[in-house]
């Protein structure tokens, strides 16, 4: 099966993340590893995740001049994740020089632009010195996102219809903020639920403590699967 779902391994350890991921299957998600998890276990960890069964969005969104840019996307397609991220605010030359890096790959991962942190409301904007909104921003992003050559971004699901409508199906929306029904937002502002977010447009659904933090992490992951008619 060709899961939407993304499980975010937030995890301070490796051992954690390792156990999380041995009680999850393969066959029913891809797994996300960001920054702390990394800089703690390395490209080791992704390996073993691997050797798992599990493809892995390595979630680094990196952001720094293009050349530095492009030696880090390239050591993610060395590693051999199944998808990487890169901040769109970089500009254009950073994201192009992104692209290109990847170009001598026959089988690169996704590259996937990060248009506005969902953790981010439009006043947090205002006091950054935007003037758009949280929306107008992300749109206007995306369109530089797939002038560059990308393969899609990172958006609220509730941005996603927009998007769709803008740049068609070939447009990979990954969508983070998700919560189960009744589930807390966390420090999320911009949430939406698994199927909501499908409707909408959405391809990949970042999911985190809606899965982890359940005393069943199986479990939870098959009731998303059920809620978005799926079958294993």
């Amino acid at each position: 099966m060709n899961s939407p779902v993304v499980v975010a391994l937030d995890y301070d350890d490796e051992a954690a993340a390792i156990a999380l991921a041995a009680r999850l299957s393969p066959n029913l998600c891809r797994l996300k590893v960001g920054k702390a998890l990394f800089t703690r276990s390395g490209p080791q960890l992704v390996e073993t995740l691997q050797g798992m069964g599990f493809d892995v969005f390595l979630d680094l969104k990196f952001h720094d001049i293009p050349n530095t840019v492009a030696g880090a996307v390239r050591a993610a397609a060395d590693l051999g994740v199944w998808m990487v991220n890169v901040h769109a605010s970089g500009g254009r030359r950073m994201l192009e020089a992104a692209a290109g890096s990847l170009a001598a790959y026959s089988k690169p991962p996704l590259l996937i632009g990060v248009t506005v942190l969902t953790s981010m409301s439009d006043e947090d904007l205002v006091e950054m010195g935007y003037t758009e909104t949280a929306e107008q921003r992300v749109s206007r992003l995306a369109g530089l996102v797939a002038d560059s050559g990308l393969d899609g971004v990172v958006c609220s699901a509730r941005e996603a219809p927009a998007l769709r409508a803008a740049h068609g199906a070939g447009f990979a929306l990954v969508t983070p903020g998700i919560r189960l029904a009744g589930d807390s937002a966390g420090d999320q502002r911009r949430v939406v639920t698994p199927a909501d977010a499908i409707a909408g447009g959405a391809d990949y659904l970042v999911i985190g403590r809606s899965i982890t933090g359940a005393a069943e992490p199986l479990l939870a992951l098959e009731r998303i699967h059920a809620e978005l008619g799926l079958t294993a």
